[in-house]
């Protein structure tokens, strides 16, 4: 089937994504976002989350159908995001795809979260396809990744993650140290760039020396340490500048502090990220998760990659972030290259292996 019709369902976190997809064309991508809701608690809630979805899941794949104007019996395929993710919100998209697919009589594919924030530029209308090989970063609150491609479907290999916290966590975490609101990270950018206490000028990112968390020479050398992430000990750090201010009456910056702890979390990204494409002779890399929206990163990655003579690809950042476009794209990959569907006794996996791209 060349240009299969796939709707693509994904319920990692926090967001509700349908996406519909005809081959390579992407025809809608419909997302119902519960980040509001859990404002008050600082980060996601996960049983807040899975509420969030069994309200928002029907309504999204009636509202992606009426946009790409199809009817649900047009349907080729199902997708649906298998895992990694949080276990009740994986099940509430799993659930609903199954009972779809069951219902319509049409073949169902579980498939990987981290291959599917990949296979987007299959259907990314501002480029033509997916380069491999490729390195991918993935950066998102719930995953730090750093992953090598040959092939999205049967080629992906895991050189890297986070031994503790994501990112997108420790930027949480911090943020709620430095009395910013969540999500931490778009408000610790603007406390950098001095947004948020009326100065407008931007932090110093070198008042503050946060740790580079194992990229230090002997972390480097050491294979079981060169690409991996430590975070948790940035937000240790900031836990020591709040205390120390305030034990000794100092005055404390906030942008200071947001702007130190920003640029070493995107050094770290970046350090170990140019390592993997320089390791394994690749000279391509692209960028994903919703920690794609940090300005700073975007524009350290490229100023790196571009010393480095590697290309870099960043896709329109609705497609970076959690989506179902995602999920529909690599399911069409996957009929078009005639791989047969899931069996429908499959289970949302929290820990689902990168390498594990269909379950």
């Amino acid at each position: 089937m060349s240009e299969p019709l796939v709707l693509g369902i994904e319920s990692s976190c926090d967001e509700t994504g349908v996406g519909i997809v005809r081959g390579r064309k992407l025809l809608t991508n419909t997302v119902s976002s519960s980040m509001d809701e859990h404002v008050r608690f600082g980060g996601v809630v996960p049983e807040v989350a899975s509420r969030a979805h069994v309200q928002a899941i029907g309504p999204a794949i009636a509202s992606a159908c009426e946009t790409a104007e199809v009817e649900l019996s047009d349907i080729d395929a199902v997708a649906v995001t298998a895992g990694p993710g949080l276990s009740g919100a994986l099940m509430v998209g799993v659930g609903a795809a199954k009972g779809l697919a069951a219902a319509l009589n049409k073949p169902l594919y579980g498939v990987n979260h981290l291959a599917a924030h990949v296979a987007v530029d299959l259907v990314a209308e501002d480029i033509d396809g997916l380069t491999t090989p490729t390195i991918a970063l993935l950066v998102s609150g719930g995953h730090t990744e750093i992953l090598r491609i040959g092939d999205v479907v049967d080629d992906i290999e895991l050189l890297g993650a986070t031994i503790d916290d994501a990112a997108g966590e420790a930027f949480d975490k911090t943020a709620r140290l430095l009395g910013l609101n969540y999500p931490g990270g778009p408000n610790i950018s603007k406390a950098a760039l001095g947004l948020l206490d009326g100065t407008g000028a931007p932090g110093d990112r070198n008042a503050v020396k946060f740790p580079r968390g194992l990229a230090k020479k002997q972390d480097l050398r050491d294979p079981e340490r060169r690409y991996n992430f430590s975070f948790s000990g940035l937000k240790t750090a900031a836990l020591r500048e709040v205390t120390k201010a305030e034990t000794l009456g100092a005055d404390l910056r906030v942008a200071d502090i947001a702007a130190g702890f920003e640029d070493a979390v995107v050094d770290v990204l970046v350090t170990k990220t140019l390592l993997a494409a320089a390791d394994t002779g690749i000279n391509h890399v692209v960028l994903g998760g919703g920690v794609a929206a940090n300005t700073h990163l975007r524009e350290v990655l490229a100023e790196r990659c571009a010393e480095a003579g590697v290309t870099l690809r960043v896709p329109p950042l609705k497609l970076c972030t959690d989506n179902g476009a995602m999920v529909a794209a690599l399911g069409a990959e996957l009929v078009s290259r005639g791989i047969g569907p899931s069996d429908l006794s499959f289970a949302a996996v929290s820990s689902l292996d990168v390498d594990h791209v269909l379950v």
